[in-house]
């Protein structure tokens, strides 16, 4: 009888985690009795009962089996059951007998199934006690249960076990601030560290207790727990760490092992993309729905300092709520735009640092002054929103109508300096009047006017901003509807100009002019550019002598140092010669 020791089911964190090269195909489920070929090497299963759920394991997973070893001839080859004690292995290592891990990564947990081995998988060339070589051998397996293995740095630094699924929430990213839950041990089962019973709370980001807590952290789900045994790099290296509560330090390179709980976390939003806006959510809000840029918004905060100092609030203590449409400026920039990521009955504390709040200035509000460069804490509740209309939504003479007031709002933007919500008014303008659905003659008309007049307004805020590639595409925009366009082409060329592109803004110049010759802004520009290809022929006029002299001291050079070696070679030759004499 071949012999299974208890040794071959440890669990051994320190071996290459190699996976068999082939990959299983997936196949229709069985029903009980049913048998089917699983891979290509000739693996064949029958289903004898039916698992539970819907999840099986993969490689590298802690797997508890029963399994029975049986000859055709129905010999019992190695039995779990004989005892009844159940091995547990890692998936992927071929602890059992090579090939049949192929077999147990299609079982759920409880299944019960018959595997078919070839004589070339199995105990393969090599004679046992009981079983010849390239035998057919099949092993009817129970899959009890199995614990999902994690390496999560793929060094074997940090290996996870997941010891209870969590929900479909997670896993938190490096902004979130998450409440955790753990035990630390030595692998003598000598508690080290723990936390108190209400958990500890911090950002993913700032890190908490060592390097391998917040990278396990961010492979979590909110409510799983999980095992983790941490090698000396990812723990605490240098010198003993003292813990609290009364335990034991931690002597210097322990391997760790933690059990560990994610409570709950609170998902931090990088509104802005720099960091400038953070919005921490507390609560949830309802739907899918959030607020966007020009809609009706009713909520209700306090605004503190980052002391404590209480700023301002609205709607509480039967004070109104507060009521303003998004991307209006008639809140500072911070607070609008993490308005609009917000669901209804959201709530939330949004951190707005000065760049996006008051500036370097100091600013009255209701309950205490902002002093210059303050960071202002605002905790928001989303009470309701009115979502702007989507031109979808629209008819075409609503679009027009909403067009028209978009390029009116652009403008007065615009006189007032306001360049970049300007721009935005333009594209929103555009969008309502796209060319995807085609318009009536008349309207028509007025559409094509109102595009062209968007992207040269467009163009004229880029050349304010120094967005001379923007400028540069909004007049290009014009030019492919109107070629004749006298204003894009003038504009489009002191974008060339300004970016250094001189020939082309001259073709824009000639253009212009062939069109319009006494265009008074045209000849201006004609006159700049005259004087910019003048120093910009000079420059080049001086590069081109600086790198001829170059070249000419070079020769120079290289003739003195063949003169030099044509003289040195003659001297020797003539000493050569009174030698010899």
């Amino acid at each position: 009888m071949v012999e299974f020791s208890m040794a071959n089911a440890e669990v051994f964190i320190d071996e290459d985690d190699e996976e068999p090269g082939e990959e299983i195909e997936s196949a229709p489920p069985l029903n009980v009795g049913e048998e089917m070929e699983i891979n290509s090497n000739g693996l064949k299963k029958k289903l004898l009962k039916h698992g539970h759920g819907w999840e099986t394991p993969e490689f590298g997973d802690q797997v508890t089996v029963h399994y029975v070893g049986i000859l055709l001839d129905g010999t019992k080859s190695v039995s779990t059951r004989e005892k009844d004690e159940p091995v547990t292995f890692k998936l992927g290592q071929e602890k059992v007998v090579a090939g049949l891990d192929c077999g147990i990564i299609t079982m759920r947990k409880g299944e019960t199934a018959l595997f078919t081995l070839p004589s070339e998988t199995g105990f393969g060339s090599t004679d046992s006690d009981a079983v010849s070589s390239n035998t057919v051998v099949q092993f009817e397996v129970e899959l009890v249960s199995w614990i999902r293995v994690v390496d999560v740095c793929k060094d074997g630094g940090i290996i996870k076990k997941i010891m209870e699924k969590g929900e479909l929430v997670g896993p938190p990213g490096d902004l979130d601030e998450v409440l955790v839950q753990y035990v630390v041990r030595l692998l003598d089962g000598v508690t080290v560290a723990k936390t108190p019973e209400h958990g500890v709370e911090f950002y993913v980001k700032d890190g908490h207790l060592c390097e391998a807590l917040p990278k396990a952290i961010k492979t979590m789900r909110k409510g799983e727990k999980v095992n983790l045994i941490i090698q000396p790099q990812y723990a605490f290296v240098e010198g003993a760490k003292g813990s609290e509560n009364g335990v034991p330090s931690i002597p210097p390179s322990s391997i760790l092992s933690i059990d560990l709980e994610l409570v709950s976390f609170k998902p931090v939003i990088n509104v802005t993309g720099d960091l400038g806006v953070l919005k921490k959510i507390l609560k949830e809000g309802e739907g899918t729905l959030t607020a966007n840029e020009g809609a009706a918004v009713t909520i209700r905060y306090t605004a503190k300092l980052e002391d404590g100092t209480l700023l301002e609030k609205k709607g509480f203590d039967g004070e109104d709520a507060l009521k303003f449409i998004t991307d209006e400026e008639q809140v500072i920039a911070g607070l609008d735009q993490s308005v609009t990521t917000m669901k209804k009955g959201e709530h939330a504390i949004v951190t707005v640092k000065p760049d996006y709040g008051f500036g370097n200035t100091e600013v009255k509000r209701d309950l205490a002054m902002v002093p210059p460069c303050s960071t202002i804490i605002f905790e928001v509740e989303m009470l309701e929103f009115t979502k702007e209309k989507d031109p979808g939504e629209m008819n075409k003479h609503e679009r027009i109508q909403v067009a028209q007031r978009k390029k009116e709002e652009g403008n007065l933007l615009f006189k007032n300096g306001k360049y970049q919500r300007a721009v935005k008014k333009y594209e929103k303008a555009v969008d309502c009047i796209n060319e995807d659905e085609p318009f009536e003659d008349d309207d028509q008309r007025v559409v094509k006017s109102l595009r062209v007049s968007c992207w040269l307004n467009g163009a004229a805020c880029c050349l304010k901003r120094n967005d001379f590639q923007e400028a540069i595409k909004q007049c290009s925009k014009v030019l492919e509807v109107e070629s004749c366009n006298v204003k894009a082409l003038y504009r489009r060329a002191q974008a060339f100009m300004e970016t250094a592109d001189l020939h082309l803004a001259e073709l824009d110049i000639k253009k212009a002019l062939e069109i319009d010759p006494q265009n008074r802004e045209v000849k201006l520009i004609q006159k700049t550019l005259i004087q910019h290809q003048a120093e910009s022929n000079k420059r080049d006029a001086k590069l081109y002598k600086t790198m001829f002299a170059r070249l000419s001291n070079e020769n120079s050079s290289a003739a003195k140092r063949l003169k030099i070696e044509d003289i040195e070679g003659k001297n020797e030759e003539n000493a050569g010669e009174i030698n010899m004499r």
